[in-house]
């Protein structure tokens, strides 16, 4: 059988410069691709997520498809982020001069993506995530500690334990005393497994609220899916938004967060969440920043 030849872009998600930010490998016509195949081309790349765009049917524009090196994700931040940029750079989606919306059909259910070119050029995308705030289980200070190495005692319990939150994917929200204590951070893996036994995921965010030019620092740990540190996770940080949110004094409101991550691997990056909350209850979160265009080519598939 002859080889199947799939055109592909990798970008730079949540960052204006090249080689910060997360990476992405985006196949923008994926038409013809097991699902063997996806999780072999996944590998391949061996980026956090690499995603596969299909046709789909109205009202929405594409079904998309994300995967990690070792499995397949029913939602995540930087990948659709990065998958509407590509699409928007390469002409896809037309002019997006005026602004754009696009929405992506996936397993955590439709994903809505608004486009604007920003004063300089430069694309930003801008996703609502596709489930309200889910708040699980709280877990105990000294549980998540050990799984990123650190003592009990750098964990904040207020205005929350650390707790399993989600708004498609579920993660470990943790807040830390202080910005030291983030820079120590290291995945313990042989620590995670009580926390999965309590039905946690092995996905931990990290985060410090900042007083500088951003208004959370935040690291995020998953060894157990092939990815010990991630640059910038979009639906983790999308999770936070809604957790601070959620503790705000204010009933009413959208709240803005300036998010740095990444920063300690040495790949900066800049996540711009956001929240809207009414009655006291979180009704919306998003998150959303700029790309840039690192390579394309051609992938030979047998």
């Amino acid at each position: 059988m002859p080889s199947r030849s799939y055109r592909f872009y990798t970008c730079d998600v949540f960052t204006g410069t090249r080689f910060g930010g997360n990476q992405l490998a985006v196949l923008p016509q994926a038409d013809g691709l097991s699902d063997r195949e996806m999780q072999q081309i996944a590998r391949e790349f061996n980026f956090s997520e690499t995603t596969f765009v299909f046709p789909s049917q109205p009202p929405h524009a594409r079904r998309v498809r994300i995967f990690t090196p070792t499995k397949e994700l029913p939602f995540a931040g930087h990948p659709n982020v990065g998958t509407a940029f590509v699409l928007a750079s390469t002409g896809e989606l037309g002019s997006i001069d005026s602004g754009a919306s696009i929405s992506f059909e996936e397993k955590a259910g439709p994903v809505a993506i608004t486009i604007q070119r920003r004063q300089g050029g430069a694309i930003g995308c801008e996703l609502l995530a596709p489930e309200r705030l889910s708040l699980g289980q709280s877990l105990t200070p000294a549980a998540v500690a050990a799984a990123v190495s650190l003592p009990a005692d750098a964990i904040v319990t207020t205005p929350h334990a650390p707790q399993v939150v989600s708004v498609g994917l579920p993660f470990v929200l943790a807040q830390l005393r202080d910005r030291a204590a983030l820079e120590r951070a290291r995945p313990n893996v042989p620590a995670l497994d009580p926390l999965m036994k309590q039905g946690a995921p092995p996905d931990i965010l990290l985060y410090v609220h900042s007083a500088d030019e951003f208004d959370v620092r935040a690291r995020m740990f998953a060894p157990m899916d092939g990815v010990p540190e991630d640059p910038a996770t979009g639906s983790a940080n999308c999770a936070l938004a809604g957790l601070l949110a959620h503790n705000a004094p204010a009933r009413d409101g959208t709240f803005h967060w300036r998010i740095a991550q990444g920063i300690e691997m040495g790949r900066p990056s800049l996540l711009e969440a956001s929240a809207d909350k009414r009655d006291g209850a979180v009704v919306a979160t998003r998150i959303g920043g700029t790309c840039v265009l690192v390579s394309e080519g051609r992938l030979e598939v047998d």
